[in-house]
C-alpha cells in the first residue's frame, strides 16, 4: 500500500512539474521582436494629454498629430536611419467603455478609428504603437484593461497593432506578477505580433517590493524602472545617475528581445542644451536603450535633428550583442562610460566609450587616459574613431594614452574596434567588461 501511495506520489509531483512547465511556457511572451531596442517616436513627453482640439488643433492628441509625424519620419529622413514606430500613449480614449465592453478611440480626435490611423501609418512603411493600463483607469483617469484584458488585446489586434505600452496607475503592484503576464498571453493568443512594453517593475520599485526580473524578462521586451524623464537637464541626470547606481542589478537583465527603458529621447525640446542633448544620446546608446523620440518634427531644429539621425551613434545603440554599457569610472564631476560591441575577435570585444563631464566650471575638461586602463586589452589595437566630431585616431595600441576634451555637461564617444574583424555571437566570447582597477585622478582636469 506504502509502495502504491509513493508511486501516486510520484505520478502527482512529476505530472505537477509538466503542467507547471506548460503554463510557464504559454505564458512567456514568445513573440520574437525587439532583438534590438525598438526605435521610433512617442507622444507623452512632448505633448502630454493635451486634448484641446478647438483651441489647439496642432498640437493636441488627435488622428493628425499622429499622422503629421508619421508623414515626418519618412519625409526627413527619420525612418531611413532606423526610426519605425508612431506610437500614441495615454489619451486618446473616451471617458467609457462601449457597451460591449470594448475601448473606443476619442470620436471627435480620432473620427476615423485606429484602424484607419494604422493603416496609414503601415502605408509609410512604419509601425503602429498604442497605450494602455493595468489598472482600472489610466494615468490620465481613461478606462484601464482590468476586467478587459481579451477585449483590449483584440482590438489591439484588429487595429493592427504593433506596439503596446501598458502603465500601472491606479492598480495595486502587488497584482502585476500576475497581471503582466495575463495580459502578455492575451496579447501572443491573437496571432498579432506586438511589441510588449511594460511599467511593471517601476510600480513595484515605488512600492517597496523587489521586482521578480526574471518573470519579466520572460514576459516583456522592455520595462520602465525609474521615474519618468522630463525635459530637463536635472532630470536627465537622475536617470543617469539611476543606471550608473544600480548597474549590477540591472545590466544583466538586457538584452535581444528585453530591455531597461531609461524613458524617451528628450532631444529637440526646450530643457537640454546642445551639449547636452548630444550627451543623452551617447549615452542612451551605451546604454542599449529604446530609441523613442518626443519632440515636435515640424519645428525641430537642424544641428538636434543631426544629432538624433546620428548613423554612428545609432549603430551603437542597435549592436547585435545586446550588452548594455556600464559606468567605469566616476570622480568629480568626470564619468566613463563603456559597452562591448562588435565586430569580437578571440575573446577581445570592440568597446564604445563615453567621456561625460558634469562639471558646472564653464571650461572644457581634458582627459588623458591609456586604452588598457580602460580595460581594452587586445594586442594588435584597436581602430578609434570620434562618433560625433568624425576625427579618425588610426590604431591605438592599449598602452596608447589618448587625450579628448569634454564640454560641461557634454560628452565624447569613441567607438574602438578590435583590428581584425572578425563577427562571433554573444555566446562565443566572455568577461565582456574586464577587471578595471585604473591608475589616474583628476587633477587639473587631466586623467595623469
Amino acid at each position: 500500500m506504502k509502495m502504491i501511495i509513493l508511486e501516486r506520489t510520484k505520478m502527482f509531483m512529476t505530472l505537477s512539474v509538466f503542467l507547471l512547465l506548460i503554463i510557464n511556457k504559454s505564458l512567456a511572451l514568445e513573440n520574437g521582436l525587439a532583438r534590438t531596442p525598438p526605435m521610433g517616436w512617442l507622444a507623452w513627453e512632448r505633448f502630454r494629454c493635451n486634448t484641446d482640439c478647438e483651441n489647439d488643433p496642432d498640437n493636441c492628441i488627435s488622428d493628425q498629430l499622429f499622422r503629421t509625424m508619421a508623414d515626418l519620419v519618412v519625409a526627413e529622413g527619420y525612418a531611413d536611419v532606423g526610426y519605425e514606430y508612431i506610437n500614441i500613449d495615454d489619451c486618446w480614449m473616451e471617458k467609457n467603455r462601449a457597451g460591449n465592453g470594448n475601448v473606443v478611440p476619442d470620436r471627435k480626435r480620432f473620427p476615423y478609428g485606429l484602424k484607419s490611423l494604422s493603416d496609414y501609418i503601415h502605408m509609410k512603411g512604419l509601425k503602429f504603437g498604442i497605450y494602455g493600463d493595468y489598472g482600472n483607469y489610466t494615468c490620465a483617469g481613461y478606462p484601464g484593461i482590468l476586467g478587459y484584458m481579451k477585449n483590449d488585446a483584440a482590438s489591439f489586434a484588429s487595429w493592427n497593432v504593433d506596439y503596446v505600452k501598458l502603465d500601472g496607475c491606479y492598480a495595486d503592484p502587488s497584482d502585476m506578477d500576475q497581471g503582466y503576464p495575463e495580459f502578455g498571453v492575451h496579447l501572443n493568443q491573437t496571432g498579432r505580433p506586438m511589441i510588449y512594453s511594460c511599467s511593471w517593475p517601476v510600480y513595484q520599485i515605488y512600492a517597496g517590493i523587489k521586482p521578480n526580473f526574471s518573470s519579466i524578462i520572460s514576459h516583456c521586451n522592455l520595462w520602465r524602472n525609474y521615474n519618468d524623464i522630463q525635459d530637463s537637464w536635472a532630470s536627465l541626470e537622475s536617470i543617469i545617475d539611476y543606471y550608473g547606481d544600480n548597474q549590477d542589478d540591472i545590466i544583466s537583465h538586457a538584452g535581444p528581445g528585453h530591455w531597461n527603458d531609461p524613458d524617451m529621447l528628450i532631444v529637440g525640446n526646450f530643457g537640454l542644451s546642445y551639449e547636452q542633448s548630444k550627451t543623452q544620446m551617447a549615452l542612451w546608446a551605451i546604454l542599449a536603450a529604446p530609441l523613442l523620440m518626443s519632440v515636435d518634427l515640424r519645428t525641430i531644429r537642424p544641428e538636434y535633428k543631426a544629432i538624433l539621425q546620428n548613423k554612428k551613434i545609432i549603430a551603437v545603440d542597435q549592436d547585435p550583442l545586446g550588452i548594455q554599457g556600464r559606468r567605469i569610472y566616476k570622480h568629480k564631476g568626470i564619468e566613463i562610460w563603456a559597452r562591448p560591441i562588435t565586430p569580437v575577435h578571440q575573446t577581445y570585444y570592440s568597446y564604445a566609450i563615453a567621456f561625460l563631464n558634469r562639471r558646472t566650471d564653464g571650461t572644457p575638461s581634458d582627459v588623458s587616459v591609456t586604452l588598457k586602463e580602460l580595460g581594452l586589452q587586445y594586442p594588435k589595437g584597436y581602430r578609434v574613431e570620434d562618433l560625433y566630431e568624425d576625427v579618425n585616431y588610426g590604431i591605438l595600441t592599449p598602452e596608447t594614452k589618448i587625450k579628448v576634451k569634454v564640454n560641461p555637461s557634454g560628452v565624447v564617444i569613441l567607438r574602438c574596434n578590435v583590428e581584425r574583424e572578425q563577427f562571433f555571437t554573444r555566446s562565443h566570447v566572455l568577461s565582456p567588461f574586464l577587471p578595471l582597477n585604473p591608475a589616474f585622478n583628476v587633477r587639473d582636469n587631466t586623467f595623469e
